[in-house]
């Protein structure tokens, strides 16, 4: 076995002229690094790399799983700091183009497949009502010129080349811009915010904040009221995504559908109606029923399938066989999303690659056949000709123009699953030409073909032959576009509800290696109900695309705006760069927004409703949130109350683990004094355990603990605070228990070590801890190596590693101590161990030590029992009404009709004990 040392390492990475930063890189057990250990003096397997940010590929280098990060098209290496969520390896390799273009290859099934689907809707929307196809050509080919320069300024320029720039460690979407938002400017009004958060290496600024801050950042932090008002945006933005996620299956679908009319001649069209006559119409009965009767779906699923199969059978002479059959394949859509993507997956790609490949052929047949010139039709002059001929018709027209960027805001939401080379090489070379094709195809046929005026669409562009292997292939993609979206609103859902912007839901994660692949019952079964009543509503792509254009725009606005105030408080650009950006995609998509709100009798009102709902039901959810945190805070309980229960008072000790769930940093929840009040006992090791979200995507294990002690070693109580980002997925509790028990055993060691003076603080005062106070200094417990012979052996060896300096919470001046893993070099002090530490024997360390060990063990094999709050809130006397109706009937309904926090937390029943609390605020 041959072994190279770092600065071998060095010298060969130096050779290849790269230079520059220093950036670390972690191997999480690569199997190219298994049998090729670097020396290095912890003998870990981390390594700093120095490497130039500049355009080069970087040959030899590849990414082993999910990309990060990427810095411009010449970059293939996402070297940022990767949250050890992720398993990421980072290889000397040969074939890394193959790699990139493998995730390129990979994204078209969860990323393009909304965007590719667009030219089925897109014409027929434009030319329902507001303008009609002429001879003169000129509506066309204006339409033609609109649909070119917006797939080109927004997809391409504005997506690609400046928002896709705008990540949070690698992670996209508009709670990432307002993640990165809150890091950088005191903006946020998520509670329990501590100043330890900062120390997270999610949570570091890629550019350090400059000491004359900008005035914009000056003015947003200065007035409360404006975060608010941010707030309230990215919530809109929110409730438009959901909005598409009910609009945009149901408009694909439909639209692919649709080219059955097409395809049946006038004789054969009114095939339903003769089942009906001919006693088979129960074919489509039994077929469903047959269906729903497989084990694999459940009993939701069987009553809706009947439910359709029976209103199709009845309505299927009134419309064609278009809605029936568009609203059964919703159903088996939704029915199989508890599978989870990765099941089904592997065709995605290929099914968009195909459609893709698909249109382009037929564009580019239809250009060679129909009308080569039609390339003209690219310059904006004929944008110009176009709309002083239409005038009002051709600017109302805008709203069915826009359906051509539907999807666009997919490519930044899953930024975090793929990279920007892989999107950058995906769209500008295979995506963004076939759909201009398509397009151009589509215009081509149309110039030449009049008489077809009142049936504008995809399918007559078709070939007759073709039609049916084309209506496969474009069902099939409307699918995969349907489950990408479907997809997106279970992950923004999860996020608001993980930033307590959402009523608690069940998330179940239906991958084990993948991660962020959820399913959310209670959703799922919504939008099935919703999308299918769109369908049977509208009947017709005019109406829905008018819902969707609206839907779309707003989203694409509120990213705007947010990129803007990112290139200004975050990247630190001149003002006048993000006014510019602002102005310049701002009008472009303020010209399509207004267009779509002149359709607000025609479908438009729909996102418009459903964004008021569930905005309403966002914003009364977090208001409510906030305020019971500001109750806790005002009636928390001193920790010298705590230390005072004993015998005297008639207070017992009982064996086990009493877990108190509180949103507290810092002090003694009231609702753990109720419950002693109550009932005059609690356990004999207390653990009071604050769950948290942070604004960031994902909080490495290793930094997820913070743990210290709530009085003296004596009492047995301590205090946890577990740190999760909004992406990340949170512990069964069986795992969470284990682990807590395990990160106790951690503090307990170090915490004797640093008490009995074996731990050195070059940079460090250990006096500075505010031990009067009771609250002792905290400490960040990773899952790293203990130096020495453990203290206690407890299911897993006990562990030591590192430390750094301390952070004071906003609440109280609590010290923070970190335990990582050595080789971060920045904010780190490290700590010695005595070489006569690591050869004492078990009989010679501090009996305290062994004591409280053996105390801990015990304690776990008696039980752990989970001690939650059961609020209900109420408004104070003297309110105004519209509090007293968000607080007394809005927040009580939803609390009442949404999971409890033991089951968003996972608790046992047979464990649980609940503690009612009324909260007046």
């Amino acid at each position: 076995m041959c072994s190279f040392s770092q600065e071998y390492v060095m010298e060969v990475w130096m050779a290849c002229g790269f230079s520059g930063k220093w950036i670390e890189c972690d191997l999480l057990f690569s199997p190219l690094f298994a049998d090729l250990p670097l020396a290095s003096s912890n003998n870990s397997k981390t390594f700093c790399v120095k490497l130039e940010y500049r355009s080069q590929w970087i040959l030899g280098m590849a990414v082993v799983g999910i990309l990060r990060r990427i810095w411009s098209l010449d970059m293939l290496l996402p070297l940022r700091l990767i949250p050890k969520s992720f398993a990421c390896e980072i290889a000397l390799q040969k074939d890394s183009w193959k790699t990139l273009l493998l995730l390129a290859y990979q994204s078209l099934g969860v990323v393009y497949g909304d965007l590719s689907t667009s030219p089925l809707y897109v014409y027929k929307s434009t030319f329902a009502d507001d303008i009609q196809h002429s001879d003169t050509n000129e509506e066309i080919f204006g339409v033609l010129s609109f649909v070119f320069w917006t797939i080109t300024l927004v997809p391409l320029f504005k997506y690609i080349f400046v928002v896709l720039r705008a990540d949070d460690n690698g992670e996209g979407g508009t709670f990432a811009l307002y993640s990165l938002l809150c890091r950088h400017a005191k903006v946020s009004l998520l509670p329990n915010r501590q100043v330890a958060d900062e120390s997270l290496s999610t949570y570091k600024l890629e550019n350090p904040p400059e000491k004359n801050s900008t005035r914009v950042k000056m003015y947003l932090e200065k007035h409360k009221a404006l975060h608010t008002a941010l707030l309230i945006l990215v919530l809109l933005g929110t409730c438009m995504v959901i909005g598409d996620g009910i609009l945009t299956p149901a408009i694909s679908v439909f639209s692919a559908v649709s080219g059955l009319e097409l395809s049946m001649s006038s004789d054969h069209h009114q095939w339903p109606l003769k089942m009906i006559k001919n006693g088979r119409g129960s074919a489509l009965f039994i077929l469903v029923q047959l269906v729903n009767k497989s084990k694999r779906l459940t009993s939701i699923s069987y009553f809706i399938g009947s439910l359709v199969s029976y209103s199709t059978l009845y309505a299927i002479h009134i419309a064609d066989a278009v809605v029936p059959i568009t609203c059964f394949i919703l159903v088996c859509l939704f029915t199989l999303q508890h599978y989870g993507t990765h099941r089904v997956g592997f065709l995605f790609a290929p099914v968009v690659l195909a459609w893709l490949l698909c249109i382009s052929a037929l564009g580019l047949y239809n250009i060679i056949h129909w009308n080569p010139h039609v390339y003209q039709a690219l310059s904006p002059y004929y944008m110009f000709k176009f709309m002083k001929k239409t005038k009002k018709g051709g600017w109302m027209s805008l709203g069915g123009i826009l359906l051509c960027i539907t999807g666009s805001e997919a490519m930044f939401a899953d930024l975090g699953h793929f990279s920007y080379a892989a999107f950058q090489i995906a769209f500008t070379f295979l995506v963004y030409p076939a759909l201009i094709l398509a397009y151009m195809g589509q215009a081509a046929y149309l110039s030449q073909h009049h008489d077809n005026a009142n049936h504008i669409g995809f399918y007559i562009s078709v070939p007759g032959k073709l039609r049916i292997p084309v209506l496969i292939i474009a069902i099939l993609a409307s699918v995969v576009g349907s489950q990408a979206i479907i997809s997106g609103t279970f992950s923004i859902i999860n996020q608001s509800q993980s930033l307590g912007c959402f009523p608690r839901v069940k998330v179940v994660h239906t991958s084990d290696k993948i991660h962020g692949q959820i399913y959310i019952p209670e959703i799922n079964w919504m939008l099935m109900i919703l999308c299918i009543a769109v369908t049977i509503g509208f009947r017709d792509t005019k109406h829905m695309g008018n819902a969707s254009g609206l839907a779309v725009m707003t989203v694409m606005l509120v990213t705007t705006c947010l990129t803007s105030l990112v290139i200004i408080i975050c990247w630190h650009k001149p003002p006048i760069v993000a006014l510019c950006f602002l102005l310049f995609f701002g009008s472009i998509e303020l010209l399509y927004f207004s267009a779509s709100l002149t359709k607000f009798t025609e479908g438009a009102w729909l996102p418009i409703l459903l964004a008021l709902f569930l905005m309403t039901i966002m914003f009364v959810w977090h208001y409510a949130t906030i305020k019971k945190y500001e109750f806790d805070l005002h009636n928390k309980v001193s920790l010298e109350w705590l230390l005072a229960l004993g015998p005297s008072l008639g207070i017992a000790r009982v064996p086990g683990i009493g877990i108190v769930f509180t949103n507290l940093t810092s002090g003694i929840p009231a609702n753990f004094s109720r419950f002693v009040t109550n009932l005059p006992a609690f356990h004999r090791v207390l653990v009071f355990v604050c769950i948290k979200s942070v604004p960031v995507p994902f909080v490495p294990p290793a930094e997820r603990y913070l743990v210290g002690r709530v009085g003296p070693p004596g009492h047995r109580s301590y205090r946890c605070i577990v740190r999760y980002g909004y992406r990340d997925v949170h512990q069964d509790v069986d795992s969470f228990e284990s682990e807590l028990v395990a990160r106790l055993a951690d503090f307990i060691n170090y915490d004797w070590h640093r008490a009995h003076g074996t731990i050195s603080f070059p940079e460090y005062d250990a006096s500075q801890s505010n031990e009067s106070s009771g609250e002792y200094r905290l400490a960040v417990i990773g899952t790293v190596a203990f130096s020495g012979i453990p203290a206690y052996e407890i299911e897993e060896s006990v562990q030591l590693a590192s430390i750094s300096g301390g952070f004071p919470t906003v609440e109280s001046v609590t010290d923070v101590i970190e335990m990582e893993p050595v080789g971060v070099v920045e904010r780190r002090v490290r700590f010695a161990i005595d070489d006569e530490s690591g050869t004492r024997s078990p009989a010679d360390m501090d009996l305290q030590l062994q004591e409280e060990l053996e105390d801990l063990l015990l304690a776990q094999q008696a039980g752990t029992a989970f001690i939650l709050g059961h609020s209900h809130v109420k408004a104070k006397q003297g309110s105004s009404l519209l509090k007293r109706l968000a607080l007394n009937f809005g927040y009580n309904f939803l609390r009442r009709n949404c999971r409890g926090p033991d089951v968003a937390l996972k608790v046992p029943p047979v464990s649980l004990l609940e503690v009612g609390m009324v909260y007046v605020v």
